[in-house]
């Protein structure tokens, strides 16, 4: 306690993490339902962007390579990746859950947990529950941070070091970098804008599209009365499942016709969840908007969708990881983590069949190499490369002429 207390003395809060944001604004105010990640994911074009980005990263192996691109299958830390990082989730949840926090939070945090210089474990942290301490030192280029976790469950706080934590974060970050910043915090008026044309249509159904009504009478009431009336005919038209509506003598009412199109309703909100989904880098057709593409062209849509947007996303994994989960001597061995995107570039079987043939045709696939791509078992003498007879090296080209200069000038 002594160590915590010094460490307390010597470093000040970072004001990364003092920042008041719309997702503590929605716990304060949406407490409820804090359980499913706020009113905010609610909306479907938010929740659909999360979920496309995180299945992406979850879905995708994690290897181990050595510097010839040899899979590396013994190493500790690949029995986590491999069959379990922690004994609550499998390797997909795992990574899902890292990136559906850092889109929804802006960060996402693991627990490095170590056990004689093993990795025994790697545990998901609510980013909720983690400031970012920063040493105040007057030099900048040695403020050391730290990262303070308060246990919701039993109220305790939990300090650790910087490589006992995997931290991944979005983007764009606060002024220092140390910790980012969610879409949904920039975009803030945006995702207002459009949960309220969501309720506005939810509210539409709930009333009827005709809901909107003029009452007409003869003579004059007071406020009190005009109330009480039109509380009766709102009280008929939510309890009576005939939809009649009983009117005094000398009353009429008359329906308002509303039409979306008009508003250009669609429109408006089709190009706000297309400016959503355009922060997260989400394509169109994501979003089942296949007005501009189709089914065709779709290994180009996936392979857009690779290099555009999740390109920086595993990147930024694969770099966090090499830091934090290898040693100083495997990262001058040429260690390196690296995700397998192919499970996303994958075209359909016609596609694949004949990407598969020339690479083993030209020898750079073996025949089980382009087996092991279909989960076929190898097969015996499959291991060597073939290539066509005809082909010969660079500086060869020209020799099985060379002898036949005689016999043609003879």
């Amino acid at each position: 306690m002594k160590l915590l207390d010094k460490i307390k003395k010597k470093i000040r809060n970072s004001s990364d993490s003092t920042d008041i944001s719309l997702s503590t604004i929605n716990e304060l105010f949406f407490n409820n339902q804090a359980n499913t990640g706020g009113p905010d994911i609610s909306e479907i074009t938010y929740f659909t962007c999360l979920k496309t980005l995180a299945e992406s990263i979850g879905k995708m192996p994690l290897y181990l390579m050595d510097e010839n691109k040899n899979r590396i299958m013994n190493h500790d830390v690949m029995q986590l990746f491999n069959v379990q990082p922690n004994q609550y989730m499998t390797p997909i949840q795992f990574f899902t859950y890292l990136e559906y926090c850092r889109n929804h939070y802006g960060n996402a945090y693991a627990y490095i947990a170590m056990n004689g210089g093993k990795f025994i474990g790697i545990y998901p942290l609510d980013p909720r529950r983690i400031e970012i301490w920063v040493n105040n030192t007057e030099e900048f280029t040695r403020r050391s941070f730290y990262y303070r976790y308060m246990d919701a469950r039993n109220g305790n706080s939990y300090w650790f070091l910087p490589d006992e934590i995997i931290h991944v974060k979005s983007w764009i970050t606060g002024d220092s970098g140390l910790s980012g910043k969610s879409v949904r915090e920039i975009l803030a008026t945006n995702m207002a804008g459009s949960k309220a044309s969501q309720k506005f249509l939810n509210d539409l159904y709930q009333k009827g599209l005709t809901a909107n009504a003029v009452v007409k009478y003869v003579g004059d009431l007071s406020k009190e009365k005009q109330s009480m009336l039109l509380s009766r005919i709102e009280e008929q038209a939510r309890e009576n499942g005939r939809r009649i509506i009983t009117l005094p003598i000398g009353f009429d009412i008359q329906t308002l016709d509303l039409k979306l199109t008009d508003s250009q309703f669609y429109e408006l909100k089709k190009y706000n969840a297309l400016q959503i989904a355009a922060a997260f880098g989400i394509k169109p057709n994501n979003l089942n908007d296949y007005s501009k593409s189709s089914y065709a062209n779709s290994s180009a849509q996936n392979l857009s969708f690779y290099v555009d947007t999740l390109l920086y996303n595993i990147t930024l994994y694969e770099q966090e990881l090499n830091r934090k989960l290898l040693t100083r001597k495997e990262q001058n061995d040429g260690l390196e983590f690296k995700f397998n995107v192919k499970v996303i570039l994958r075209g359909d079987p016609t596609q694949q069949a004949d990407v598969l043939q020339k690479l083993v045709s030209t020898s750079i696939y073996s025949p089980n190499d382009a087996r092991r791509q279909l989960d076929i078992p190898p097969t015996k003498g499959g291991d060597v490369h073939i290539v066509n007879g005809s082909y010969v090296a660079l500086q060869d080209i020209g020799i099985a002429y060379r002898g036949n200069k005689g016999g043609e000038n003879s």
